[in-house]
């Protein structure tokens, strides 16, 4: 997990090569259709909800995009139409496969990681290698990178191309901007963790709690912020950490009202956001800097300070993050039980 962290730079900048011509057929194919629904589960669904709103604004997409659980996808909604967009960095799991079985593979697209089995997709793209580690990071940051390229492709938005370009110089200068090591020392031992975000970093909240559950095996939570004040504040206690993902947008006033909230309950509140932000700094008790970035493409970026907590919080507790437990017997039994 350590290892597949600090190679995202590098993985971020060479992830479209070899993808140009999977790219542009895919463009061509989204352009030619009124919806781009997208399917995922675990992170590839995280993906999903970031994805959505890419299509919805920078692909243009508006209402017509919309991200789905694979399952629900195909457990209970019509059949989907031309436009659907699977995420699935091992590209084996059974309800992806029935959701572009069901899509008939003409109009789709998938991302999905290198040496995955082939999707029956019009157009694959592929990430990175497949993480020897369980708790799956580079994987996701490079499947969100592909989705904003897909988007802005699709939707003309060259400013949106040029920022992605940009991400591994402000990747490679957030990794090296903090101790996390330090950080995990001073709150790797609280009794639950709160991982509160909106619009695009709703999913940045998702997927930071999955991180933690899988890699550091913590009781933790992901909430959008408006979920969070209302009525989700109140099982916060002083024992707790609150992470705050509150970069420049709409929601980042709630992330406020969210730290201001987890402050006076007396929760250690770490917030991420802009450096110069000093209302949302004086109510932390940790501040991460994030790099400025459009708002739409910064759960690249908010993901991976979560990412280096949780895999230093598991070293703290002396826990290995990247079996997601199956070096220990019960869940071992649990994992073999499980019918992905």
């Amino acid at each position: 997990m350590h290892d597949a962290i600090y190679a995202q730079p590098g993985a971020l900048r060479l992830v479209m090569r070899g993808n140009e011509d999977a790219l542009a057929g895919a463009v061509a194919r989204l352009r030619d259709t009124d919806h781009v629904m997208l399917a995922g589960i675990g992170s590839s669904w995280h993906a999903c909800l970031a994805g959505e709103l890419l299509f919805a604004h920078a692909g243009g997409r508006g209402h017509r995009a919309r991200a789905y659980l694979s399952f629900e996808l195909v457990s209970y909604w019509p059949p989907p139409r031309s436009g659907l967009v699977v995420v699935s960095h091992s590209g084996g799991h059974r309800f992806t496969r029935e959701a572009l079985a069901l899509a008939g593979g003409g109009g789709s697209v998938a991302i999905t990681g290198k040496g995955a089995p082939r999707l029956a997709a019009a157009y694959t793209l592929r990430t990175v290698d497949q993480e020897s580690s369980l708790a799956h990071t580079v994987s996701y940051t490079c499947a969100l990178a592909v989705l904003g390229a897909l988007a802005a492709a699709v939707g003309g938005n060259e400013e949106m191309a040029h920022a992605i370009d940009a991400i591994p110089d402000a990747l490679a200068m957030l990794l090296g901007q903090e101790s996390w090591e330090e950080l995990a020392a001073r709150f790797g031992d609280r009794r639950r963790y709160w991982f509160v975000g909106g619009g695009p970093n709703t999913a940045t909240a998702y997927e930071a709690a999955l991180k933690m559950k899988e890699a550091a095996h913590v009781s933790a939570e992901g909430m959008n912020c408006e979920q969070f004040l209302h009525g989700a504040w109140a099982g916060v206690d002083a024992e707790d950490a609150v992470f705050v993902i509150a970069p420049p947008g709409p929601s980042r006033d709630r992330g406020v009202a969210v730290a201001r909230a987890a402050r006076a309950i007396g929760a250690a509140v770490i917030a991420l956001g802009r450096e110069d932000d000093r209302e949302l700094n004086s109510l932390a008790s940790e501040t991460i800097a994030l790099p400025e970035i459009d708002e739409w493409l910064s759960p690249i970026l908010a993901v991976v300070p979560c990412q280096l907590f949780t895999y230093h919080t598991a070293v703290l507790r002396g826990v290995n993050p990247d079996t997601m437990r199956t070096d220990q017997p019960a869940h071992a039994r649990a994992r073999a039980e499980l019918r992905l």
